[in-house]
């Protein structure tokens, strides 16, 4: 009788702490998500604004082969001045899984992305369609998500 008291109350502790572990995984893949979505709806306003907190100050970027350094020099020499000269930037078929495996959580996005550049002084206006791939390594820091790496690529859709 004793044996199965001790068996019955180790068993109800560990579906008990089970139950708890997935609400707190839950959560965290939830706050992940929005990490990465607030990114990815930034870059689609054409702005940078309230992306910074997203990343460390020694995040390491990486797009199509290129290191392009931490995301405050991403922005400041490649991202940013691009943005002044989209008119519209797109995602489409966008999905995204992540797993979070405390203290980090990794990410993979895939989606077309579509970008109509500014008329140029023709009048002219340009649209890139490209399918994309970008894989994030986030890291829970002080009970927030910031990425820490980041790594995107892209091909022509077919």
């Amino acid at each position: 009788m004793k044996k199965l008291k001790l068996t019955t109350l180790l068993m109800l502790l560990v579906m008990a702490t089970g139950q708890v572990y997935s609400q707190d995984a839950d959560t965290d893949k939830e706050a992940v998500l929005t990490v990465m979505k607030t990114y990815k709806d930034a870059l689609q306003n054409l702005t940078t604004e309230g992306t910074f907190e997203l990343f460390t100050e020694d995040s390491k970027v990486f797009e199509s082969g290129g290191v392009e350094g931490s995301y405050a020099h991403y922005i400041e020499h490649h991202l940013g001045p691009e943005l002044g000269h989209f008119k519209k930037f797109e995602f489409s078929d966008y999905e995204i899984d992540a797993e979070v495996d405390l203290p980090y959580a990794f990410t993979t996005e895939t989606y077309i992305y579509t970008i109509v550049l500014n008329p140029d002084e023709k009048g002219e206006s340009r649209t890139i369609k490209k399918k994309g791939v970008a894989t994030s390594i986030l890291k829970k820091m002080d009970g927030k998500w910031k990425i820490i790496k980041t790594h995107s690529s892209s091909r022509n859709v077919k």
